[in-house]
């Protein structure tokens, strides 16, 4: 038997934070993951602490924003990569009354630190602007494929890191210990996503998928040195290709990137753009959500030693690491969860 502290299972964005936290720690994990439903490679990557749509921030936002950006630098550090892009964000106005929530917006406190009063009446020759333009401050953009890539290279070099589906007839779950294959732990913790719906054990939970599909598109005459927001985002990802998206589907639940979307997104792009693009890509992934769009984490009531950390939906990059904080503090030190994310809301 190979003995660790914990077994994680699943690696997108949730199960690498929940993995970095322990290892703060000291604690021995091993990693179960097969990225099948893994949304995170996929995601926009996006940090932002403004909700666009309605010029609020977002949830926990103040807080939860600078201890991510430490915690992603500290993974740089270590790994020796770059991945964080600090990248500015512009709200593309539709109306002057968006324009006049946006000055009522920003005046308020919290979000004046994050959005600018000063507008801007054109950002890009190539971007349709009639009413102008809000900047973001504090915004950028997380390579979650390289970080996810990176630290699961470093775990696997220290073989804890298994590449296969986890078998759940498999899982031998004892009032004192895990013991899964040739595994034996102190606890496991799943961090699936949306496969969680396949876990016997959390799988009345009320997690939801939420479909999301990007355009890859090469535009040699853009020039587009910023993110724009108008419905969807338009993200630089150098060298004159950009990421388009996203969609919204919770009734699709596959994971195949669809023609409708491609059609909606393309028709969304066109009434920005006025220069020529072509599509070169597109990708889609299932973001795990909630109904009340917080987080689940913490353990079962009958196996105090089988735990949750999924819900993130589409911020997990700000979310993750403080989410994974909490469960983690709970784990190691008895810290109560906050009532909002914890899992026994549920019961």
């Amino acid at each position: 038997m190979q003995e660790t502290d914990y077994i994680i299972v699943g690696f997108g964005l949730s199960g690498l934070a929940v993995t970095r936290q322990l290892q703060s720690h000291n604690k021995k994990v091993v990693v179960i993951d097969k990225p099948s439903q893994n949304a995170s490679k996929v995601a926009g990557g996006m940090y932002n602490p403004v909700i666009l749509k309605r010029f609020t921030l977002a949830w926990n936002a103040n807080e939860q924003l600078p201890y991510a950006l430490q915690f992603y630098k500290s993974i740089e550090d270590e790994l020796k990569i770059k991945i964080i892009n600090p990248l500015p964000v512009y709200r593309r106005f539709s109306s002057i009354e968006e324009q006049n929530n946006w000055f009522e917006a920003s005046d308020k406190p919290l979000l004046n630190e994050y959005l600018n009063s000063d507008l801007k009446t054109t950002l890009n020759k190539n971007v349709n602007g009639n009413y102008g333009f809000g900047e973001v401050k504090q915004t950028g953009t997380i390579n979650t494929e390289k970080l996810i890539n990176a630290f699961k290279s470093k775990l696997s070099s220290n073989t804890n890191f298994i590449e296969e589906n986890f078998n759940y007839d498999l899982l031998q779950v004892n009032k004192d210990s895990i013991i899964y294959n040739n595994l034996i732990a102190r606890g496991i913790i799943f961090c699936e996503g949306i496969g969680v719906k396949n876990n016997p054990y959390f799988n009345t939970l009320d997690i939801r998928g939420n479909k999301g599909e990007y355009l890859i598109i090469k535009a040699p005459q853009l020039n587009l040195e910023a993110a724009v927001k108008s419905g969807i985002f338009i993200i630089p990802l150098g060298d004159n290709t950009y990421k388009v998206g996203a969609s919204y589907d919770r009734l699709d639940t596959t994971t195949n990137p669809t023609e409708t979307k491609k059609i909606e997104l393309k028709k969304q792009l066109d009434a920005i753009l006025t220069t020529e693009y072509q599509i070169i890509d597109q990708v889609a992934g299932i973001r795990p959500t909630t109904k009340d769009r917080r987080p689940y984490i913490g353990s079962l009531k009958e196996h105090e030693n089988v735990y949750l950390c999924n819900g993130l939906g589409s911020r997990g990059v700000i979310t993750s690491p403080t989410i994974s904080k909490h469960l983690v503090d709970h784990i190691l030190k008895d810290l109560p969860i906050p009532s909002d994310i914890s899992l026994e809301r549920h019961y």
